[in-house]
């Protein structure tokens, strides 16, 4: 039986691990964070039918998943600059289409379904062969099958290709408002109980309800990189980087401008990498990618979770379906490929619609579109 080793504890990564278990297939997760705590786990999620629900339906995990979703964060509103409403949806909650989940919390369900001692957790890898992974401390480890699951900046995609993601043209400031229902009701009532777009010309605000009491916000500047982090984001001051955002976000309403002026002292510059759309590689034996390492994309498709979730339950159905490990990893990457090229196309036209001169026009236009029974 084929023991799969994979490097990088995310989503992917642990739904794999979880959907091989389940077939009855031993993996090792080698994870370069110390502990599931070791960091912030990020915001909220929306799985789709298609996508995370159906993978972790496979990884028979699907119940526990329901009882930690929230339905009602769903919701989305769109808003200009002013904060005119110019879009809202809100679902039927009874129908849990879309259901939104805290990172956290999923990234925790998946690592509790797991065996003991399947995740080396602060093992990160300094160098990676076909069949060897060297980890800081000097350790090796031979690989029968070997899965990167690592990341934007994967170390295993290097065994199967020279492209590197490239920036996107848009950065993000990261920040958050904490206790939001006692100490700022307004933002809340801004917000709504899902995610919030307030889009301009060439920036925006974004922001999303968490299901620990915040509100998760992320202020979006085009053409910012390396300037948000050299000249506008000081982790050393976030008194100072709050006064630059809101120079940059002068001529939004008020309201919005708060979700900046109001936010938590912990401020993270975030500059969105893609990789090349229909990034794919030659059949490399023993070696496969899952997750943003085989097609990094922008978050404006919602599509990172559910597609590394689902190349990760399809990759371990097909090791579990074939006799032979180079026909699974066939048949995996001929699906995927296809898949995640669709999905990093729509990421970059919506990227780009969003910002547009008479944003959030764009976007809204789409969404009927998209929404239109024709």
């Amino acid at each position: 039986m084929t023991h799969v080793t994979i490097v990088g504890g995310g989503l992917g990564g642990l739904t794999l691990a979880r959907v091989l278990h389940t077939r009855g297939i031993a993996s090792t997760v080698y994870e370069a964070e110390a502990s599931l705590t070791a960091r912030d786990q990020g915001g909220m999620l929306d799985l789709h039918a298609h996508g995370g629900q159906r993978a972790l339906t496979e990884a028979g995990l699907y119940d526990e998943f329901r009882a930690l979703a929230r339905d009602e964060a769903e919701a989305l509103r769109i808003l200009d600059r002013d904060a005119a409403v110019r879009y809202a949806d809100e679902p039927d909650y009874a129908t849990g289409r879309r259901p939104e989940i805290d990172r956290r919390e999923l990234r925790r369900m998946l690592v509790e379904s797991l065996p003991d001692g399947t995740i080396r957790w602060g093992a990160k890898v300094v160098d990676v062969t076909r069949s060897t992974i060297t980890f800081d401390g000097g350790e090796t480890v031979d690989a029968e099958l070997l899965v990167g699951a690592d990341g934007t900046w994967s170390r295993v995609r290097t065994l199967l290709s020279d492209a590197k993601p490239e920036y996107s043209g848009l950065s993000f400031a990261e920040m958050s408002l904490s206790d939001v229902d006692d100490k700022h009701p307004e933002a809340v009532r801004l917000v709504g109980p899902g995610s919030m777009f307030a889009l301009s010309d060439g920036k925006g605000m974004i922001a999303q309800r968490n299901g620990d009491g915040r509100i998760r916000v992320y202020a979006a500047v085009l053409g910012a990189e390396g300037r948000l982090e050299s000249e506008i984001a000081d982790p050393d001051d976030p008194a100072a980087t709050r006064r630059r955002l809101l120079d940059v976000f002068d001529d939004f309403a008020e309201g919005l401008r708060a979700l900046i002026a109001d936010s938590d002292d912990t401020i993270i510059p975030r500059p969105i990498y893609a990789l090349p759309v229909g990034h794919r590689w030659p059949r490399v034996p023993g070696v496969t990618l899952v997750g943003d390492a085989a097609h990094v994309m922008s978050p404006f498709a919602g599509e990172g979770a559910n597609l590394a979730m689902l190349d990760a339950a399809e990759l371990a159905i097909a090791i579990a379906e074939h006799d032979d490990v180079e026909d699974a990893l066939a048949a995996y990457e001929a699906a995927m490929f296809p898949r995640a090229e669709q999905s990093a196309r729509i990421s970059a036209d919506n990227l780009a619609d969003s910002f547009l001169p008479d944003a959030p026009q764009g976007m809204v236009d789409k969404i009927m579109r998209w929404s239109s029974p024709e």
